[in-house]
């Protein structure tokens, strides 16, 4: 996995290989601190979720657009899972390191640039979502949630939507000036998971609705996910990859301007 993330790094506009070194700072003192146990937790949940819903109300309900409801709700809480794994780790834990720890002060004084730390938090957010997404995959497999073989572009479908919050969560941080401010992140956060298409279908929302739903990130990549593991893969799938790339990468420009500012004034 590292070595895929690594590779990923690499390929990012300007990136480079000095990212990596960000990233292994952040994978050591996530092994000291014992973070597989965050690992586990953000991956438990969704599956409670999955279990509550998709086979609990999913017997009550029945088939959802052709489909068992289990098999309409898996793809869409595998998109909330890398939704909420790339958020909490550019958010929550890049803000302790940037206005507390004044870590990106230090590692400014080494061969890395702003860039670089953008992208080396990205790539590591990008690791934890990996971890959630083959593990979630290979969960859906073994409970017979997966009915396509397009189901083999899930995980870096999910890594696309992480790539994308990741970017988000990185310019969201530069903004925050208290904790106070998480509050507003998961005012954002919570009707996106809600209202995203992720119980329900598009067509059960008001017309109004389903427009401005439609232009909600989450919305995008629970479309893809559920696009790739049912099989009903249309040109609307390109338009969902398009948004999310485009948006984590104006999210990580913007994030760069911003810590330029604010670690280089």
């Amino acid at each position: 996995m590292s070595a895929a993330v690594a590779a990923l790094a690499r390929v990012m506009p300007g990136g480079g290989g000095q990212s990596m070194r960000l990233v292994e700072r952040n994978l050591l003192v996530f092994r000291k601190n014992g973070g597989w146990l965050v690992i586990l937790s953000g991956f438990i949940e969704p599956l409670l979720y999955l279990a509550g819903m998709g086979f609990g109300v999913g017997a009550l309900i029945g088939r959802v657009g052709g489909v068992r409801y289990a098999v309409f709700v898996a793809p869409a809480l595998m998109a909330s899972s890398a939704m909420n794994g790339a958020v909490n780790e550019t958010t929550f834990n890049m803000f302790y390191k940037l206005r507390y720890l004044k870590l990106y002060d230090t590692v400014l004084a080494t061969p890395l640039r702003i860039l670089d730390v953008a992208v080396g938090e990205v790539t590591w957010a990008l690791m934890r979502s990996a971890s959630y997404a083959v593990c979630f995959v290979i969960v859906m497999a073994a409970l017979g949630l997966i009915v396509s073989p397009w189901a083999a572009l899930a995980a870096p479908a999910a890594l696309l939507i992480s790539i994308a919050f990741a970017g988000a969560g990185v310019m969201t941080t530069t903004l925050m000036r208290t904790w106070q401010d998480f509050a507003a992140v998961q005012v954002a956060l919570l009707p996106m998971f809600l209202f995203s298409g992720t119980f329900y279908p598009l067509s059960t929302y008001p017309p109004v609705l389903q427009v401005v739903v439609q232009l909600t990130p989450l919305y995008h990549g629970v479309h893809m996910l559920r696009s790739f593991t049912t099989g009903d893969v249309t040109a609307a799938v390109l338009l969902d990859v398009l948004y999310l790339a485009a948006m984590g990468t104006a999210c990580v420009l913007l994030a760069v301007r911003r810590l330029d500012r604010l670690l280089l004034r």
